[in-house]
């Protein structure tokens, strides 16, 4: 029989660098969850992306025993990387940050397409540049496919 499902948490977690304090102590020291055990898996399951933003879902059981599931990381993410900024434009509109082609949301919408609620690249690749906009960023260059 399976277990009954107590909670369920999000978090967004760099990548190898899980410890106790806030937020991740406070979000599952309420749930009841052993958080020490939660930080060591983490760690254990995300060494190699260390120092990357990654979005985490943590299934808290009656028996206050947990699994979670590792997401990647976020689209805004990648792209700041990717462009090199630091942050969005707070007027996406009128200030624009930076600057990314379309190879490079290519490579961002294959990597995440997997967590997107699309089946193709070009729609996944529309998403990818409809954050880049939303944040400030230019996508340079000719749209690889039919813009419909």
């Amino acid at each position: 029989m399976a277990k009954e499902l107590s909670a369920l948490v999000k978090l967004q977690i760099k990548g190898g660098a899980a410890n106790p304090s806030p937020p991740i102590g406070p979000a599952l020291g309420a749930k009841g969850v052993n958080i020490m055990e939660f930080c060591k898996q983490f760690n254990a399951r995300t060494q190699e992306q260390a120092g990357k933003l990654l979005p985490v879902i943590i299934n808290v059981y009656m028996d206050k025993t947990f699994d979670f599931v590792i997401k990647r990381t976020p689209v805004a993410a990648q792209i700041m990387e990717l462009g090199k900024i630091k942050q969005g434009s707070g007027e996406s509109n009128r200030k624009k940050v930076g600057n990314i082609t379309w190879d490079q949301v290519k490579k961002i919408a294959e990597d995440k397409i997997v967590d997107m609620n699309c089946f193709t690249i070009e729609s996944a690749m529309k998403m990818v540049a409809g954050t880049a906009r939303s944040m400030g960023v230019n996508v340079t260059g000719d749209a690889p496919f039919k813009n419909n």
